[in-house]
């Protein structure tokens, strides 16, 4: 579904809520396992936010 490098809008994050709105980039490079509970991270969302697991449910392809 995402690619390392795609910009998402996360619409929502069960991780961290403040990242609700901001958009970041994909960081895994394969689909994630059940290592992340199949959630997918994403970086780049701001200077007091770090990286965010986030399920495909939460994001948007931008």
């Amino acid at each position: 579904m995402f690619q390392a490098g795609d910009r998402v809008l996360i619409v929502s994050c069960d991780d961290d809520p403040r990242a609700a709105g901001r958009t970041g980039r994909i960081v895994d490079e394969v689909e994630p396992g059940p290592l992340t509970n199949y959630r997918w991270t994403v970086n780049g969302i701001g200077l007091l936010i770090g990286p965010v697991l986030c399920h495909s449910r939460e994001l948007r392809k931008q």
